[in-house]
């Protein structure tokens, strides 16, 4: 097995360790419920604060924090327009991520539900 450095730095094509602990970040931020609600409703469509705290169950300041922190990340972007700032997701590769952590999480929970529960034994019947 060779020990040569990858293209991003690390041995065998492995991230290099500044990478993957700004990926660590990255994820830390996403493991927030209400900041991974607020990417997902992003991924859906632009939006001012006023309307994410609506669709995410947030107050203003407690989404305009989250935003403040998503967006100093790189994982949402904003523009005005007059006196409203909209925010976005434009980063393909984040919403490709989030859609497919949800999705998978979701696939999983509903195969539980799908499989039909054991069948009970009749205790001291031997079936």
């Amino acid at each position: 097995m060779g020990t040569t450095a990858g293209p991003a730095g690390g041995r065998d094509g492995d991230p290099s360790p500044e990478l993957l602990t700004e990926a660590a970040a990255a994820f830390g931020l996403l493991a927030s419920t209400a900041r991974l609600h607020i990417v997902w409703a992003l991924a859906e469509g632009e939006s001012d604060v006023s309307g994410l705290a609506e669709r995410v169950g947030g107050t203003l300041p407690a989404v305009s924090q989250h935003l403040a922190k998503l967006k100093l990340a790189g994982l949402v972007r904003s523009r005005r327009e007059g006196r409203r700032v909209v925010y976005l997701v434009d980063d393909p590769d984040v919403v490709t991520v989030v859609r497919l952590m949800v999705g998978q999480l979701a696939d999983r929970t509903a195969g539980r539900s799908a499989v039909p529960p054991a069948p009970r034994r009749a205790h001291g019947l031997g079936i």
